[in-house]
C-alpha cells in the first residue's frame, strides 16, 4: 500500500446498534474548500476508519448527486442546524465568518445524538499523519479538549511579535481543533458557544473578536473538566513551527520532537501566508519544505471537480449581483433594515422593496461606498465596525417596549420598575453597550 493510500472501508454498517457509541469527526466548509476537505477525510479514513465523518456545509449545492460519491458519512447542511432565521443570519457574514459560525451549532447537533460518545472538530485544511489514540483517551476524564497556538515560549523578539502577540489578538487556543465529550457539561458548552456565535462571530479584531475563536479564551474560566493538550504533535502550524522540530518525509512518516506528527494545520495556504511564514524555517528544516510541497501537490490533484469551482451560494443577491462586505455590515448594524427586509437576498436593484433596491437607491445617499464600485481594499469600514452590535436583532426586541415607555417612566415610578426589569434582561444577554446600542438605534434611527 502506498504511504498515503486510504485502506478499504469496513463493510460494517455505520451504526450497527444504537448501544454503540461513536467518536464523530466533523469539519465545516463551503464548496470552494472541498479539495482540502477530501484530503482531510482521506487521512481520517486511513488512521481512524472507526470514526463517523460529517461535513457541515456553509453553502448550498444545487445538484446533490455531485456529492453522492464522497467518502464522508454524512452531510449536515446549514439548513439542518436549527439556526433561527438562518438565511437572514447568513447574510450578515462573510464566507469564513459563516463557515466558523456554524461550527458550534453542528457540534450541538452531534452531541445530542444517542450514539455519540464525543465529537472532534478539525479545520478542512488539516491533515492527520498518525492515529490520535492518546488524544481520544483524554475523553475518559475530560469533557473539552483544547490546543493552544503555542505551548513553548518564543526566545527571539521577532517570533514573540509574529506568534505570541498574534495569539493575543486572535485567541490563545486555535479553533482548527476542538474536542467535546457528550456530557451535560459538554452540551452546556456547545449551547453557550452557539449563543455567542449567533450574535458575535466575525473577523473584527478591533472589537476583540476573531470569528468563533476568541470566545474560547473564556472556556477554562466558565467550564469544568478542561484538558489543554500541550503535546507538540497536535495542531502543528506556522505559528508554532519555530519551537517544534519537524523531521521525516511522507513515505517514512513525519515526527515532531521524535514522536509521530499527529495533525498539521496548513492554514493560509491559498493566500500564500503559510509559505511566507514557513520559508523562514525551511532552510534549517528540509522536512518542512517537503511537507509543504507534498500538500500543494495533493490539493492540486484533488481540485479538478466542478464543486470546487462553484460560486458561494450566499455571495450573491437573487439577481446575481455580488454582495459586498459593506452591504453586509450595514445590514448587520441596522435592526430597522433587518425588520424591513427580512429576506435580504431577494429582489433586484430596481425593486425598492428589496434590500438590494434600497442599497442602490436610498442607501447610496447615506452610504456612498455601498455600491461596491470602489475596490474593497480602498473602502474604510471603520464607521461600520467601530460600534459593536449583534449580527442580527434578537427575535424578541425588548427595546421596542423600553423606548415606548421611557417618556412616561420619567413621571411614573411604577413604569420605571418595569423598564428596569426589561433592561436587565437585555444587559444580561447582550451587555451594557449592547443595551445602549439597541436603545439609541430605536430612539434615533429613522
Amino acid at each position: 500500500m502506498d504511504a498515503y493510500e486510504t485502506p478499504p472501508r469496513s463493510s460494517q454498517s455505520p451504526i450497527s446498534t444504537m448501544k454503540k457509541k461513536y467518536i464523530y469527526a466533523f469539519t465545516s466548509a463551503a464548496c470552494n474548500y472541498l479539495p482540502k476537505v477530501r484530503l482531510l477525510v482521506k487521512s481520517l479514513r486511513r488512521f481512524h476508519p472507526e470514526v463517523r465523518i460529517v461535513l457541515t456545509m456553509a453553502d448550498e449545492v444545487g445538484n446533490s448527486e455531485l456529492l453522492s460519491t464522497e467518502d464522508w458519512d454524512e452531510i449536515l447542511p446549514i439548513s439542518a442546524l436549527g439556526i433561527e432565521n438562518w438565511r437572514q443570519w447568513a447574510f450578515t457574514h462573510e464566507i469564513v465568518e459563516l463557515s466558523t459560525a456554524i461550527k458550534p451549532f453542528a457540534l450541538a447537533n452531534l452531541l445530542s445524538r444517542d450514539d455519540c460518545k464525543a465529537v472532534i472538530y478539525l479545520d478542512p485544511d488539516m491533515v492527520l499523519f498518525s492515529r490520535l489514540d492518546d488524544l481520544i483517551s483524554e475523553f475518559e476524564s475530560h469533557d473539552i479538549l483544547l490546543t493552544p497556538h503555542q505551548t513553548t515560549p518564543e526566545t527571539r523578539l521577532a517570533e514573540i511579535m509574529d506568534n505570541e502577540i498574534c495569539s493575543l489578538k486572535h485567541g490563545i487556543y486555535n479553533l482548527g481543533f476542538i474536542g467535546v465529550r457528550s456530557t451535560e457539561n459538554g452540551k452546556a458548552f456547545a449551547q453557550w458557544w452557539s449563543d455567542r456565535a449567533y450574535y458575535f462571530c466575525r473577523d473584527e479584531i478591533s472589537n476583540g473578536l476573531f470569528t468563533d475563536q476568541r470566545w474560547i479564551d473564556l472556556v477554562p474560566a466558565f467550564f469544568d473538566r478542561i484538558k489543554i493538550l500541550r503535546s507538540p504533535r497536535f495542531n502543528v502550524a506556522p505559528w508554532n513551527i519555530s519551537t517544534r522540530k519537524l523531521s521525516g518525509n511522507i513515505t517514512d512518516g513525519f515526527s515532531i520532537e521524535n514522536i509521530p506528527l499527529g495533525f498539521y494545520h496548513f492554514t493560509g495556504f491559498d493566500s500564500g501566508a503559510h509559505c511566507l511564514v514557513t520559508a523562514k524555517y525551511e532552510k534549517n528544516n528540509p522536512a518542512l519544505s517537503h511537507l509543504t510541497n507534498w500538500y500543494k501537490s495533493q490539493i492540486s490533484s484533488l481540485g479538478n471537480d466542478p464543486l470546487s469551482q462553484q460560486n458561494w451560494a450566499f455571495g450573491y443577491f437573487e439577481d446575481g449581483t455580488p454582495i459586498t462586505r459593506y452591504q453586509r455590515l450595514i445590514y448587520r448594524n441596522r435592526p430597522d433594515l433587518q425588520r424591513k427586509f427580512p429576506s435580504p437576498f431577494l429582489g433586484s436593484s430596481s425593486d425598492s422593496n428589496s434590500f438590494l433596491g434600497w442599497s442602490q437607491q436610498i442607501g447610496l445617499n447615506e452610504y456612498p461606498n455601498i455600491s461596491g464600485a470602489r475596490k474593497s481594499t480602498d473602502i474604510d469600514y471603520s464607521e461600520l465596525t467601530m460600534r459593536l452590535t449583534p449580527s442580527i436583532a434578537p427575535p424578541t426586541d425588548e427595546a421596542d417596549s423600553i423606548s415606548k415607555q421611557l417618556a412616561s417612566a420619567l413621571s411614573n415610578p411604577l413604569e420605571a420598575k418595569l423598564i428596569a426589569k426589561q433592561a436587565i434582561r437585555v444587559i444580561r444577554r447582550e451587555g451594557f453597550f449592547g443595551f445602549i446600542s439597541r436603545l439609541t438605534n430605536k430612539l434615533f434611527r429613522k
